[in-house]
């Protein structure tokens, strides 16, 4: 796909994001005339959301039959803020050293083997600012935001939904790429077992895309958002 870098790229990252530096726990020390002297921001990571995030990462691996989990972190700088978060997820971690095979990778190295060798890598798992960066960073390994889904995932409610924002700046064109929201609704399949409609979506996506040659202008097509969309329908159809 134009705009993609590398081939058979398959990546999950799995982002806490309720807790750590998205707290919003930031105010101002005025210094003189300036109100806006030193600028302070907290954050906050606790043992309860930490052991949440890595047994849902562990036990997504295993189920969805993944071979390894990363653990990305900042605790040689953030020893308190992100230590929390490596030590909790290698402690449960330990629970799955005989189906999985586990690693840590402090996350600016992450960042860099992202780019040099994105295969390594299968399943990601890291706190709130390090996920909202790399998940970005990896959906420009495989052609931009307009593919790559994600999920909010809870004990009682899951929503599903593009990666990217909403772009008004062509609403109402008819330009946009919908494969981010499909592909979030077969993320959404997988999540209330029917795996197999899941699997009929993103073989009628494969198929759009390298067989009938329809994309969208930012894949390198001409296609509208209308018609992509019909030639997918007929794809699943």
């Amino acid at each position: 796909i134009p705009g993609g870098r590398y081939e058979n790229i398959d990546l999950v990252l799995v982002r806490e994001n309720t807790e750590g530096l998205y707290v919003g726990y930031e105010h101002y020390i005025p210094i003189g005339d300036d109100p806006h002297a030193v600028a302070i921001g907290s954050g906050v990571n606790t043992r309860a959301g930490c052991i949440r995030i890595a047994e849902f990462a562990f036990d997504y691996a295993v189920r969805n039959k993944r071979r390894k989990v990363t653990i990305v972190h900042k605790a040689n700088i953030m020893k308190a803020l992100t230590g929390i978060f490596l030590e909790t997820a290698r402690q449960i971690g330990e629970r799955y050293r005989d189906r999985l095979e586990i690693d840590e990778r402090i996350v600016d190295a992450c960042a860099m083997q992202l780019v040099l060798d994105p295969w390594q890598f299968d399943v990601i798992v890291t706190t709130n600012l390090f996920g909202d960066i790399l998940s970005d960073e990896i959906a420009g390994l495989v052609g931009g935001l307009g593919m790559a889904p994600g999920a909010n995932i809870g004990t009682d409610a899951a929503i599903f939904e593009a990666v990217h924002g909403s772009a008004p700046d062509i609403a109402g064109k008819d330009v946009a790429n919908p494969l981010a929201l499909i592909l979030a609704a077969a993320m959404m399949l997988d999540h209330v077992g029917r795996g197999d409609l899941a699997q009929r979506v993103r073989q009628g996506i494969d198929e759009t895309l390298h067989v009938d040659k329809v994309r969208t202008g930012d894949l390198g097509g001409k296609a509208s958002t209308r018609k992509f969309a019909q030639a997918l329908a007929r794809r699943v159809s």
